[in-house]
């Protein structure tokens, strides 16, 4: 049934897209291998969402119960005005468009480690190491690594997320793709001293945000500071120090726990630090070469649909490339059968702008009426749509 053309397949990046895409060919009999410039997978993190079509691919994988021991169940989101007073308390569901009781929330690192779990055993995996070089030959692509080591494979596929190295070496400089949406956002854990449990608190003036969650009381604070800023700092990525003030001088605010996450962020060991922004290209591949999860479309944070998307792209490509006669008609077919879906995930971070970070008073006074008067958010119905836009196609399932 599958052909026997391209078996070997080198993933770039072992986050969602590249374990997920490593699952499904290897069970179409392909050989794996996934180079991964971490020492090992990265646990903990921030929590993530499968929704829609991606609950239906994770379904395939048998990971449902997994998941659902992993599921941290937020329950609610409390929105809070400049003072720290709360304006409405709602639902995860009200703000994402997910479906209650159906949807899961899982940490990142926990659907990592369940997706490595998956094929560990069977994949070959190069941690501490990236790709150097690409030099597609037409029949194979060489491949150097950081390392030294030099290895052929027939095909190549970068899944190693929004600032993709494989992108930049088979399709050239992230500018060209990058489209910045006009927000920064730094990341850390301090101690959970508020005694928060499965719910979010997000306090909000015209053009910022703050964000505390917490699983369970035990937990440390999740901390998200998130800014308008007309242009991206690039200047900062090769600043440590330099983006530790530009964070502390959009949040001078002394209300609420502004202070206390300000000095978090200045003395966190964990802080990360991006621009709010997504990928768009023309083409997802390039002769042996295809992108896949956010190294191909980045929707951003703000759409709330990265790891969902990224798992139904990577079943999508593993079973072309197992149908198709050849590379070429199997990349194209994945990025026909795919495209519109992820526009349509990637249109939510714009929804999402408004009711995470609204950046005018206007916006935000808007947003607040909504949802004092219980009203559905914006995001709410597209949400709905976007994540079940995509019926899986079948491929049949190898031994």
């Amino acid at each position: 049934m599958y052909p026997k053309v391209n078996r070997t397949i080198l993933i770039s990046g072992a986050s969602i897209a590249g374990p997920s895409l490593a699952y499904w060919l290897d069970r179409y009999g392909f050989e794996v291998t996934v180079v991964e410039k971490a020492p090992a997978m990265r646990g903990g993190g921030y929590a993530i969402d499968v929704r829609g079509t991606a609950r239906d691919v994770a379904d395939r994988m048998g990971l449902l119960p997994q998941l659902r021991r992993a599921h941290v169940d937020t329950r609610k989101i409390s929105f809070l005005d400049a003072d720290g007073g709360v304006v409405a308390a709602v639902r995860p569901e009200a703000v994402t468009g997910g479906a209650e009781n159906l949807d899961l929330e899982v940490r990142r690192g926990d659907l990592a480690d369940c997706l490595h779990g998956l094929v560990r055993d069977r994949v070959e995996f190069l941690f501490n190491d990236s790709i150097a070089t690409l030099d597609d030959r037409g029949d194979a692509v060489e491949v150097t690594f950081d390392s030294g080591t030099r290895r052929t494979f027939d095909l190549v596929i970068g899944a190693d997320g929004l600032h993709s190295n494989t992108r930049r070496l088979a399709f050239g400089p992230e500018e060209r793709y990058h489209r910045y949406l006009g927000y920064c956002f730094a990341g850390f854990t301090l101690p959970n001293d508020l005694g928060l449990a499965h719910e979010a608190r997000m306090w909000n003036v015209p053009g910022r945000a703050a964000t505390l969650y917490a699983h369970d009381p035990a937990d440390t604070l999740h901390g998200f500071l998130t800014f308008a800023q007309e242009k991206a700092p690039l200047g900062a990525f090769r600043d440590p120090w330099a983006q530790r003030e530009l964070v502390a001088s959009e949040f001078p605010d002394t209300q609420w726990e502004i202070p206390r996450m300000v000095a978090a962020m200045r003395s966190a060991d964990d802080l990360f630090f991006d621009v709010v922004s997504q990928i768009h290209m023309p083409t997802w591949s390039t002769g042996r070469t295809a992108l896949a999860g956010d190294a191909a479309h980045a929707t951003s944070f703000l759409s709330g649909q990265g790891s969902s998307v990224s798992l139904v792209g990577a079943y999508v490509l593993a079973g072309e490339l197992a149908t198709r006669a050849d590379h070429t008609t199997a990349f194209a077919a994945y990025e026909k059968t795919v495209r519109e879906f992820v526009e349509l995930n990637q249109a939510l971070a714009l929804g999402g702008s408004a009711t995470v970070t609204p950046r005018t008073r206007e916006q935000l006074d808007a947003r607040n009426a909504a949802l004092r008067g219980g009203a559905a958010l914006p995001s709410e119905g597209q949400g709905r749509t976007a994540s079940t836009a995509l019926v899986l196609p079948d491929y049949g399932h190898a031994g």
